[in-house]
């Protein structure tokens, strides 16, 4: 199976880019699955049901969420009605919608996605992740009705997403860090058979303060007061992700390449077949 994870999903200019090449890419690449990240598709903070509709409608199959799951308050009452958008497995209990989803790929292949929130140097304590991410994977074992099961690890802290990649590693088919807009470059194949990279990095422009115009950010870093709102940077966006290849019986990754479509990181992804 093919799969494509594609980080998070930045303003304007992201979802410009988002529909402007995942079809192509679909095509060139002969994708089976496609999640994006989209919690910062909506100016930067959020997203709405609108925008979600536009990148499912672009080909994604489903749309991630994260700790700004819930900032456009229209996705509080969108989410119960469309089931290919996912929030954070350790949200608060009470939050609408679903954490995990099992969903077809177009040759009728199962596929289990599902997300969870760090805990290290976020604003404020989610539920415990992994133990959260154990009972769902022990429901849903690698290669039994999950034919591959893609796992979105929203933190801060890189050693946070390193450790939740060896905590699933061997149970699922990708684990892919989003949440601070910064590509890594440590995509692997983990020793029990699970693509794994840090950061997918943002669907944004990267002339920018991860995907903020530069201004504003810069002017508190430098004199530690505020003028403005920040305000998503509307140059071209790169596509940044990871592109992973399974094995159909076990569920595991033969393959990782990370993804740098357009832009100014345009460097790499798998060759047209």
């Amino acid at each position: 199976m093919r799969l494509l994870f594609l980080g998070d999903v930045m303003g304007r200019a992201g979802r410009d880019a988002i529909a402007g090449n995942l079809p192509r890419l679909r095509d060139e690449w002969k994708l089976d699955f496609v999640v994006v990240n989209g919690e910062n598709a909506s100016n930067g903070m959020g997203l709405t049901g609108e925008h979600a509709r536009g990148i499912l409608n672009a080909g994604a199959d489903v749309v991630t969420l994260g700790d700004h799951a819930f900032d456009q308050k229209d996705m509080l009452s969108f989410i119960e009605s469309e089931p290919r958008v996912i929030r954070p497995l350790n949200f608060a209990k009470q939050a609408p919608g679903r954490g995990a989803g099992l969903f077809s790929d177009r040759r009728g292949r199962k596929v289990l996605v599902t997300q969870v929130l760090g805990q290290v140097f976020m604003k404020r304590p989610f539920d415990d992740p992994f133990s959260a991410m154990d009972e769902v994977l022990r429901r849903h074992p690698l290669g039994g009705q999950a034919q591959a099961i893609l796992v979105d690890v929203h933190c801060e802290a890189t050693s946070e997403k390193m450790a939740m990649g060896h905590f699933c590693d061997g149970r699922a088919s990708m684990v892919v860090g989003t949440h601070t807009h910064v590509p890594t470059g440590d995509a692997q194949v983990l020793p029990g058979g699970t693509g794994f990279l840090s950061d997918a990095g943002m669907c944004g422009d990267y002339d920018s303060v991860i995907g903020m115009d530069k201004a504003e950010p810069m002017r508190r870093f430098i004199t530690g007061m505020a003028k403005g709102r920040f305000q998503p940077a509307l140059g071209e966006a790169t596509l940044s992700g990871l592109y992973i290849e399974t094995d159909d019986r076990t569920g595991k990754a033969t393959c990782v390449k990370m993804v740098r479509q357009g832009g100014r990181l345009e460097q790499s992804g798998p060759e047209a077949r």
